[in-house]
């Protein structure tokens, strides 16, 4: 039998031995190889278009760092945290972002491939347009994250909780909801096509479906 939906290629990162980070200060198109970032204040830093491969970030401190169309390959987010990091129109290849805790961060226009994000919290994600392929969200709280517009393929959410999500003009293909261990939906309720969800989900979001169809639920007598 053909599984509901096909299963996720993960991230698998193995990081080779790495080099500390001692420049002080990001750059704009840096190119950044085989580096450990631990423990390090770039709140503020510019480091626009810049070029991370082979890198782990340990317990970085990244508000209002702006990385904007940065390319992060083949690397580790661990322990980060910041509010208003700016990653509009990055590319995220083979990461996994773990126990992050991040406030407003930008990544629209985004592309995800092969992205774990496991563990901590992020509020207001702003994945508007974005693009997310084979990406695991995992054990994590998001809060009112904004998929609006964008395309989801093979993304799995699995004992997460999603609290006033925005699917708004979204697209799915094979998305896995099943595990989520609270489902809150504020808009896009109609674009669930192409997602899966369990029948307790279901039940939780029938109200949200009868609203949506403009159906009136009411008890005999009202």
């Amino acid at each position: 039998m053909a599984p509901v939906v096909r299963p996720v290629r993960r991230a698998d990162v193995r990081l080779p031995s790495l080099a500390p980070f001692e420049d002080g200060a990001l750059e704009s198109e840096g190119d950044y190889d085989g580096l450990e970032f631990r423990d390090l204040d770039l709140v503020g830093q510019e480091g626009r278009g810049a070029r991370f491969m082979d890198c782990g970030m340990y317990g970085v401190a990244l508000d209002e760092t702006r990385l904007s169309r940065a390319r992060i390959m083949d690397s580790v987010l661990d322990g980060v945290r910041g509010v208003g990091t700016d990653l509009a129109e990055a590319s995220l290849r083979d990461v996994e972002l773990i126990d992050a805790r991040l406030g407003g961060v930008q990544l629209h226009a985004s592309m995800l491939e092969r992205v774990l994000v496991r563990g901590g919290k992020i509020d207001y994600l702003n994945l508007r347009t974005a693009r997310l392929k084979d990406v695991v969200f995992e054990s994590c709280v998001l809060v009112e994250p904004d998929f609006g517009g964008a395309r989801l393929e093979r993304v799995e959410f699995r004992d997460c909780v999603i609290r006033r999500a925005d699917f708004s003009a979204a697209t799915m293909v094979d998305v896995d909801l099943r595990t989520v261990a609270e489902l809150d939906i504020a808009r896009g309720i109609d674009r669930l096509t192409g997602a899966v969800i369990s029948p307790s989900q279901l039940l939780d979001l029938a109200p949200a479906f009868a609203a949506q169809m403009g159906v009136k639920v009411a008890g005999p007598g009202a």
